[in-house]
């Protein structure tokens, strides 16, 4: 029986909680190594090995070290295609690359506001940062017109990559739970106004891997 792979970085981190809803979808055995990141394990020599810019999540397979969430994502997918949620990722060439490319505009697209937003209104606030109105104003106008285009896919089709949940879905579930739970009103209604949009949210953040990784972080120590 193969060794569990192995995920490290703490589940509150957006990237960190994308692979693990991946593995818990695709059924996927998997151990979760958390690093203390206010004392510096993320940057100590031996986690360098695995992931050169000392960021999260690091991922190993055996003798095969990962890094970057959506590449992981993708890896997991395509060694464990006859596991769990198989429509995950596609299971012909137009399916996947109608996922890549939804894949790549949650990168491209609606990640850069989102993110934003989510250090603006979630992040600085536990930090004791000041928060920037002018930045999040200028976001929240970026990212109202990102879901504007989603809107209008998502009156085509059930999601974003066609009538199956998929990785394209499925990464935009942790820059949104935030968003959502850092400024209620203000975020569901930025969602919610757009019918389809509203609609898409609430079907994919009810699944039960993503309740699971929700009670991960809620279980995590402060």
């Amino acid at each position: 029986m193969a060794a569990p792979v192995k995920v490290y970085g703490p589940p509150m981190s957006t990237a960190v909680s994308r692979v693990l809803a991946c593995l818990i979808e695709k059924d996927v055995d998997f151990q979760l190594i958390s690093l203390n990141m206010s004392k510096g394990e993320h940057k100590k020599p031996e986690y360098l090995k695995i992931q050169p810019f000392g960021q999260v999540p690091a991922f190993q397979d055996e003798s095969i070290s990962l890094f970057e969430s959506r590449s992981i994502c993708r890896y997991i997918c395509e060694k464990h295609g006859d596991k769990g949620n198989k429509e995950l990722y596609g299971t012909n060439p137009l399916a996947k690359a109608s996922i890549d490319q939804w894949l790549e505009a949650e990168a491209q697209s609606f990640n850069p506001p989102s993110s934003t937003l989510v250090f603006q209104l979630a992040f600085a606030p536990l930090m004791k940062i000041k928060q920037n109105p002018s930045a999040i104003k200028e976001n929240e106008d970026k990212l109202a017109k990102v879901l504007q285009v989603y809107d209008k896919r998502l009156g085509e089709s059930r999601f974003l990559g066609g009538d199956e949940f998929s990785l394209a879905d499925l990464s935009h579930l942790p820059n949104t739970q935030y968003l959502i739970s850092a400024a209620k009103d203000k975020m569901e209604d930025l969602f919610t106004s757009n019918d389809n949009v509203g609609r898409w949210w609430a079907e994919i953040s009810s699944r039960d891997s993503w309740k699971e990784v929700v009670r991960m972080q809620n279980n995590t120590p402060n």
